[in-house]
């Protein structure tokens, strides 16, 4: 068995620490505590908080990736059950962090875009690609006749991701799924209809 890294034990040991506390309410000293490595370790693997940061969204994108894949991206789904595992998976998400930590994406966006025009482009970028895996799929399901060929997959694919993000930050405040199931009933009532 390979010896995990320092520099991979704060990575994932940070993410947890950042998406619980947030990324201002995290210092470099909880998440080296978290990770149980020394404190010059973060300076030895990172420029700045900042640089952390970055990767830290990376790592979370790809594991984000992975659910994608295995949802709206799933061949062995109709593109209409894709969308609505994808919103499982989220359901699933916040249920199983008792509604507390919500996205990371949204997280950052809310705390960080001000102060960091890197992480802005980034989670720009990163929005951005999963607006494109939404809009495939939706594409997907007017190939397959589910949906009208009037349908302009990409502005509801950004319709999309702006409200499950709203969605997500509601349920983490009232800590309920009740938002994320009233998204998902009138995208799949009114507008996927």
């Amino acid at each position: 068995m390979a010896k995990v890294s320092n520099r991979e034990k704060i990575l994932t040991e940070g993410l947890r620490v950042v998406h619980e506390r947030g990324f201002g309410g995290a210092s470099v000293r909880d998440i080296v505590q978290a990770a149980g490595v020394p404190q010059g370790s973060f300076t030895n693997h990172f420029a700045s908080k900042e640089a952390f940061g970055l990767e830290i969204l990376d790592l979370y994108f790809a594991n984000t990736c992975n659910t994608v894949r295995e949802t709206l991206g799933n061949p062995g789904l109709a593109p209409l059950e894709r969308v609505r595992a994808y919103i499982g998976a989220i359901k699933g998400l916040l249920t199983d962090a008792g509604m507390r930590s919500g996205c990371l994406f949204g997280n950052f966006s809310a705390e960080t875009t001000d102060s960091s025009e890197a992480i802005r482009t980034r989670l720009a970028d990163i929005f951005g690609r999963i607006q494109g895996m939404v809009a495939d799929c939706l594409r997907d399901a007017v190939k397959a006749g589910a949906l009208t060929e009037k349908l302009d997959a990409d502005e509801v694919a950004g319709f999309f991701v702006s409200s499950i993000q709203g969605a997500i930050l509601l349920a983490k405040t009232q800590r309920s799924l009740l938002p994320v199931e009233r998204f998902e009933h009138l995208l799949f009532a009114q507008i996927l209809r």
